[in-house]
């Protein structure tokens, strides 16, 4: 409303004249995929978190630069090239390397996993595809992204009792719990938009193997910080397999291959 930010990119913003949405209806309807898949792949992703244990949890979700490669070709024709499939080809290899010591087969746990995988790939995608033919900028997908998700959220907490419970918690209004909150938020809408603004200006693809990345410093925090995790040969391999894919990835990306 004040013209601070714009919600489309390159030029000047189009408002409706309903100040509650901000952008037209249409556009707004152009980007219901997005929210659906979104609330897919975070639903999903949660009840997969509780499935089976965190080593094969993350091997599992390392797997998703596969699917989206295959849900990038399937919803906007992507190829890529020889390279490319390697450095995805290396990642996977470490992923699994990495949780070979605990295959520990859970068939509900992996089902679930591999349908947050689909919907991660799929909710990417769908950034990447809507953001080009809406015109929209990072700004503009996650406000009709919120506009859409809100009210859908709200009543399924209600019908949960999740509402409920929230509004019950004893230090909801405590100063401290406020501060912790509002930083929680904050970083909430940080990871939002550069997982957004990355996705529209590289690809689909792209994210997935950045979001990867973040293991090897969760491992290292986690050894530094947490301790008592084990010295194991398999998993150290994986991670610097993985490591190496994602590094082979962004150099096949320098070269324009």
């Amino acid at each position: 409303c004040w013209k601070i930010i714009s919600f489309t990119v390159g030029e000047p913003q189009t408002t409706s004249n309903n100040p509650t949405t901000l952008v037209p209806l249409k556009t707004l309807v152009h980007t219901l995929p997005l929210a659906l898949s979104y609330l897919l792949y975070m639903l999903i992703t949660m009840e997969a978190v509780r499935g089976i244990n965190v080593p094969m949890y993350t091997t599992l979700r390392r797997t998703t630069v596969a699917f989206t490669m295959i849900v990038e070709y399937l919803l906007t024709g992507q190829k890529h090239s020889l390279p490319v499939v390697g450095s995805v080809g290396i990642i996977l290899l470490g992923a699994f390397l990495a949780g070979a010591r605990d295959l520990s087969f859970d068939a509900y746990g992996y089902a679930v996993v591999f349908i947050a995988n689909i919907c991660t790939a799929a909710y990417l995608a769908f950034i990447s595809r809507i953001g080009r033919s809406s015109g929209l900028s990072s700004f503009g997908l996650m406000w009709c992204n919120g506009i859409i998700c809100t009210p859908i959220l709200l009543f399924w907490t209600s019908f949960r009792g999740d509402l409920e419970v929230t509004m019950n918690f004893p230090l909801l209004f405590y100063p401290g719990f406020q501060v912790v909150m509002l930083l929680s938020c904050i970083m909430a809408f940080l990871i939002n938009y550069y997982v957004f603004l990355n996705t529209i200006l590289n690809s689909a693809l792209t994210q997935t193997i950045c979001g990867n990345l973040k293991d090897l410093l969760t491992i290292g925090l986690g050894w530094l910080l947490f301790g008592g995790l084990p010295f194991d040969l398999f998993n150290i391999v994986g991670q610097a397999l993985g490591f190496l894919g994602s590094c082979f990835y962004a150099y096949c990306k320098l070269q324009g291959k």
